[in-house]
């Protein structure tokens, strides 16, 4: 796999059983990428240990006075200069290759993920660990993926190093074989400590990464009731306990740098010391000592790479960990995936759990009382997975949505939730999504009345066509009831078979609501859509209204007749409190009195 290649047709399926198992099913995913920089690696180390025997063949040529020796040294030392530089380019190649195309894979495993559980995901997962998997711990699990093998012709190169050297000159030789090992196991007493230190630090940065994406998510929230100094302050407690854990961490990965160049000096030392008795008593020449002295010296250099993987490994298990918590959610009787008929699902939407059914073709508008309850059964009739788990999945024709490919539910029915996301880029890449073809983008905006969003957005184009227009992310550049029907506009592009609106005009003024009820009824007519709203003017348009209380459907009729009949659907709808509703029903002589037309019309206009 190379970056051009990007992306991956199939990421693959993943082992999330743990941490480390995570990080090996990627490395195994890419064990073409690894051999290939494996194999320049060795040659890239390979080659600068070899620059030692060079230069102790070019300095014993001198100390002989031979042209033929020095030349043939020389011979070696542009050879060796030749393949450092071509197994050092491609080793760096191949390496950020390797990064490039595991980070891309994890980033792929939760982008699919995210699809599969919608915005069910967030509350399973804080948003905030989903942004700090999807960023910092995907680049430490690439860097530990890339490091592998680099780590793998380090060792090699070591391992070689110290049997050439026992062939070549076995009295030094020897020396080097029992200190090497010395010095690569010199610092394992201090990786435990270290790990958990580096463990500590991504908790905690996660923690501040989570605190940070929530309080973003939310400012608006905050500025209203000035609560940005007490969020502030716990940023900056949580940024202070991230920096002194770091602090931490970096002291005891010096105190292991430290370790790897005292050990490597004094095995130096002691080659010298021990080699400069056997060059007096004759037993080995000047030049194997120059050949010993650098090859010790030069191996700090693969060395350096059995920090590095230790390091990568501290700060990319965790990293792992958190991906395999992410990447092992799954949907409710996923397994269970069959296929109904030609996959085109239609008919009557119904929810077992609450009793509410949504004819096939109308306008149906639900009233809760609950606004998380509200959510969930709209994510329910989504196909999402059932929360708490064991609720009975929502039916779609009589067939159960989420035991249906996930693609065919996602085809057969879109909730749009009350917070929706408008992606950055222009209008026209906002409205480009899958849809039948059946509703153009010009009637889909009318419908949603976005005419003064056009307005808007045609002024801020360089040409003056709206379409054009850039949007920023999350539409941060408009306000909330122009994203509000720009999400609307969205949707109906879509022209799904079952269209789910969780309070779509919550945002707009009473006029612009009214309008859109009345051009989502027109443009929607013969489509099933299920409005969940407590707003007089869209449960006044629809063609049958569903109150649920405490989970169960309570009541079901049209606006007025509720209005008129049903006390907790006007509580909710009117906002009366019990005591504004037994004052009502004591000036009408009962508290159930049929309500009249200029009685209804008042409290719709109160609302």
């Amino acid at each position: 796999m190379q970056i051009r290649d990007l992306p991956y047709v199939d990421p693959g399926l993943p082992d999330v059983r743990s941490g480390p198992r995570f990080l090996l099913w990627l490395g195994r995913r890419q064990r073409g990428g690894q051999l290939r920089s494996l194999s320049w690696g060795l040659l890239h180390f390979v080659s600068v240990m070899a620059l030692p025997y060079g230069v102790g063949r070019a300095v014993q040529a001198v100390v002989d006075r031979s042209g033929s020796s020095l030349a043939l040294a020389g011979a070696v030392l542009a050879v060796a200069a030749v393949c450092i530089a071509l197994g050092d380019t491609m080793l760096h190649r191949t390496a950020v290759t390797n990064w490039i195309t595991a980070a891309a894979r994890v980033q792929q495993l939760l982008i699919r993920k995210t699809s599969e559980l919608g915005s069910a995901l967030t509350r399973r997962v804080a948003a905030g660990e989903v942004v700090a998997v999807s960023t910092g711990d995907v680049e430490k699990i690439g860097w530990f993926v890339e490091a592998v093998s680099r780590f793998l012709a380090a060792a090699l190169t070591v391992v070689v190093v110290c049997v050439g050297l026992v062939i070549y000159q076995p009295a030094l030789g020897v020396v080097v074989a029992v200190g090497v090992p010395v010095l690569a196991l010199g610092v394992l007493p201090l990786l435990p400590r270290a790990t958990e230190l580096a463990d500590v630090q991504r908790e905690k940065a996660g923690r501040a990464t989570e605190l940070a994406s929530d309080t973003v998510a939310g400012l608006r929230v905050l500025r209203g009731i000035g609560g940005e100094e007490l969020f502030l302050k716990r940023y900056r407690r949580a940024s202070q306990d991230v920096r002194t854990a770091a602090v931490r961490s970096a002291r005891m990965w010096s105190a292991i740098t430290a370790v790897q160049v005292l050990l490597p000096g004094l095995l130096l030392i002691s080659v010298v010391w021990y080699g400069l008795g056997l060059v007096a008593d004759g037993r080995i020449a000047v030049g194997e000592l120059v050949t010993v002295y650098s090859a010790v010296m030069l191996l700090s250099y693969p060395l350096r790479h059995f920090e590095e993987i230790a390091m990568a490994y501290s700060f990319s298990r965790p990293s792992a960990r958190r991906a395999a918590r992410v990447l092992s959610l799954e949907r409710i009787t996923a397994t269970k995936a069959t296929a109904a008929g030609d996959g085109t699902l239609t008919g009557d939407l119904y929810d077992p759990a609450t009793g509410l059914l949504a004819p096939a073709g109308a306008l149906t508008a639900v009233v809760c009382g609950d606004p998380d309850m509200a959510g969930r059964l709209a994510e329910r009739l989504g196909g999402h997975p059932a929360e708490p788990e064991g609720l009975p999945s929502a039916l779609l024709g009589g067939v159960a949505l989420d035991e249906q490919p996930l693609e065919a539910a996602r085809t057969a029915v879109l909730v749009q939730d009350k917070d929706p996301v408008l992606l950055s880029g222009t209008l026209a890449e906002l409205l480009d999504v899958p849809a039948s073809g059946s509703v153009a983008a010009d009637r889909a905006l009318a419908a949603a009345e976005s005419g003064d969003v056009l307005d808007a957005l045609a002024q801020a184009s360089l040409d003056n066509d709206p379409m054009a227009a850039p949007i920023t992310e999350r539409g941060r550049s408009l306000s909330g009831g122009q994203r509000q029907r720009l999400a609307l506009a969205r949707s109906l592009v879509t022209d799904p078979e079952v269209l789910v609106l969780d309070e779509p005009t919550s945002a707009v003024d009473s006029h612009t609501e009214a309008r859109i009820a009345d051009g989502l009824r027109n443009l929607r007519s013969g489509r099933t859509t299920v409005v969940f709203t407590s707003s007089p003017l869209l449960l006044d348009r629809a063609e049958q209204v569903v109150l649920v209380h405490e989970g169960k459907v309570a009541a079901v009729g049209v606006h007025r007749q509720l209005l008129s009949s049903e006390p907790r659907y006007r509580a909710v709808v009117t906002r009366e409190t019990d005591a504004e509703q037994q004052l009502v029903g004591a000036q009408r002589g009962a508290p159930e009195a049929v309500f009249t037309k200029a009685d209804t019309d008042d409290i719709e206009e109160t609302a």
